[in-house]
């Protein structure tokens, strides 16, 4: 089963075709801007019963005569009979579309990236026919974006940036700053990256956590799946943990009264109400008003 860290790291790229320019340039990669770029069909299967896919392609031309296709493939861990795979895709892309083609490999830790970016020769070892040389995205080349500025500059890199280093000690200031970012976009904006985020960092409980309780937060005004999903689980763990966890993120003091009262209501109604007014209120008793139980 695909998991939606994989889903993630390639799938961005379809949302965000030109999320390319911004990898090259951290990859130091000359690249001219394309005038467009479209989104190919995966399907490499041939005639005969082999299926073979990969995982996003796209295809970017521009003025001049620099067109070229882009295949992505997001690789997890190490696989041994990768590199076969993706030569092929290589001269199967090669031969249909007449065009050069570019192999872009995501990955999430480094020990994979770094693998990944061998270049991986097939043929006798005294004469090698064919070499991959994979352009790799991963922990060790892509920015650390912790500025909100920054972030909000290109929201589909910072998002990859939060996704290439969802294993890595730097993720906190990464989502914060990318959660601080979509404040102040419109809805249809943030939600495309809201949920490739929690795909991407799906895979790591830490960080899936803190963007959950980021996205509950900073952008309580969405009504994002996300935040439905916090209020489901919150009603069948806990109402009252819920609201007191959310307040404690949020920096807000509770006072052991305060405390007791969430902890010893047992009305979930009362309990949902208090848990909206937690994502906004600026200090605990905020969260009760006049005629409350």
């Amino acid at each position: 089963m695909v998991s939606p860290p994989h889903e993630a790291m390639h799938r961005i790229f379809q949302e965000y075709p030109r999320l390319f320019t911004g990898v090259a340039e951290a990859l130091d990669l000359e690249f001219t801007p394309p005038s467009s770029v479209t989104i190919l069909p995966t399907d490499l299967t041939e005639t005969r019963p082999v299926e073979r896919r990969v995982d996003t392609l796209l295809r970017f031309d521009s003025d001049g005569d620099d067109s070229f296709l882009l295949a992505i493939e997001a690789q997890g861990k190490k696989v041994p009979d990768k590199p076969s795979s993706l030569a092929y895709y290589l001269s199967f892309l090669s031969t249909k579309y007449k065009l050069p083609v570019l192999l872009l490999v995501v990955c999430q830790d480094r020990a994979t990236a770094e693998w990944a970016a061998r270049p991986a020769s097939l043929g006798p070892r005294q004469w090698p026919a064919l070499t991959l040389h994979p352009l790799v995205a991963g922990p060790h080349n892509m920015p650390v974006i912790t500025d909100p500025a920054e972030a909000g500059a290109d929201l589909a890199l910072a998002a990859l940036s939060a996704i290439t280093h969802a294993k890595e000690p730097v993720i906190d200031g990464i989502l914060k700053a990318l959660s601080a970012a979509l404040r102040n976009e419109p809805e249809a904006v943030v939600d495309p990256i809201v949920e490739f985020t929690a795909q991407g960092v799906g895979g790591t409980r830490r960080a899936a956590e803190l963007w959950r309780n980021l996205v509950a937060v900073d952008l309580s005004f969405y009504k994002s799946y996300l935040v439905e999903e916090i209020r489901e689980e919150a009603r069948a763990q806990g109402q009252a943990h819920a609201i007191l966890h959310v307040l404690a993120q949020r920096g807000i003091d509770v006072a052991d009264e305060t405390r007791d009262r969430i902890t010893s209501c047992t009305d979930a109604v009362l309990l949902d109400t208090w848990l909206s007014r937690a994502l906004t209120a600026t200090s605990a008793t905020e969260l009760f008003a006049e005629g409350d139980a």
